[in-house]
């Protein structure tokens, strides 16, 4: 069952490790005009990278608050950078790093899954349950995790300490690395263990499917897995994780924000973003439905301790 709180309590969520109570205002600090990192486009289509960076840059002005992109397209050879080697708290993102741990160790050992942990990444991923992630944090090991992250070529990735696997420190540049591993042939993961990921990135909750798919035309097929966490500093982190593929597109997208003033505020950013990058990727016509999130985000615990 994820665990949800809502209203004031919400200020209580994930007092992470040293029983910290965290405020129920944090007010976001704009990042300093003058020193900010710019948006870095790169493409095979003409025309594209300048237009990316100018909608991208556009879908940011003025909006408060800390953000890290990244996008690769695979059918122009597109590429976008924002502060990419900035780490982040990955609050729930990390569970998609979890369920490729267990894949990718249960292949290693030449086995499938057993009922009972299918179950559990079933839930972990579609309904972001934090007690499902937290038995299979417990049951990988921080040895197994660090292997995976080695194999992954995820060498910035830190674990979270002490169970508290919602403190991983992550970036875009990694992350990125393994939405490409998950979408793609490899030796790292069979393509048996990528189907399975991405099957529950496109059986993620409704009220789970805001961020990165946000504008995504009905031509392509959505995988997400979301984040968010409120700490006492940079306030709220809410990040969005997107592969999408189809009708001839094949992309995706990690969204790390923090500093923002609420969990809403942070949802809105990424998708002004998202909105941006899929209008310039995929342009339709009229007559095709893009995706528009339907679904409040609501607060929720985003790391507990070990269990058991």
């Amino acid at each position: 069952m994820t665990h949800r709180i809502s209203g004031r309590t919400g200020a209580l969520a994930a007092a992470l490790g040293a029983a910290v109570l965290i405020p129920t205002a944090v007010a976001a600090t704009p990042a300093a005009a003058a020193t900010a990192p710019t948006v870095s486009c790169t493409s095979a289509k003409a025309g594209l990278a300048d237009k990316l960076k100018k909608d991208i840059t556009a879908a940011l002005a003025n909006r408060r608050g800390t953000v890290a992109i990244g996008l690769y397209d695979r059918v122009t050879k597109t590429t976008c950078t924002l502060r990419a080697t900035s780490a982040y708290d990955s609050a729930s993102t990390v569970k998609v790093t979890v369920l490729a741990t267990l894949l990718w160790d249960a292949k290693k050992h030449n086995r499938y899954l057993t009922d009972r942990e299918t179950s559990l990444a079933k839930a972990m991923i579609t309904k972001s349950d934090n007690s499902a992630t937290s038995t299979l944090w417990k049951q990988l090991g921080l040895t197994k995790i660090k292997g995976f992250l080695a194999a992954a070529g995820m060498t910035k990735t830190v674990p979270g300490a002490n169970g508290y696997w919602g403190l991983t420190q992550e970036n875009v540049t990694d992350e990125q690395k393994l939405l490409k591993l998950v979408t793609a042939k490899n030796t790292v993961l069979s393509d048996n263990s990528r189907a399975y990921i991405l099957k529950l990135m496109s059986q993620v909750v409704s009220s789970q499917r805001w961020g990165t798919p946000a504008g995504a035309p009905s031509t392509v097929t959505v995988h997400v897995k979301n984040g968010w966490l409120e700490r006492a500093t940079h306030g709220w982190r809410v990040h969005s994780l997107g592969t999408f593929d189809g009708g001839g597109h094949d992309y995706m997208m990690s969204v790390l924000t923090q500093d923002n003033s609420t969990m809403s505020y942070g949802v809105t950013t990424i998708q002004n973003v998202a909105e941006a990058i899929h209008k310039d990727l995929v342009p339709t016509t009229s007559g095709v439905l893009r995706y528009t999130p339907t679904s409040e985000p609501r607060e929720a615990f985003v790391a507990v301790p070990p269990q058991g």
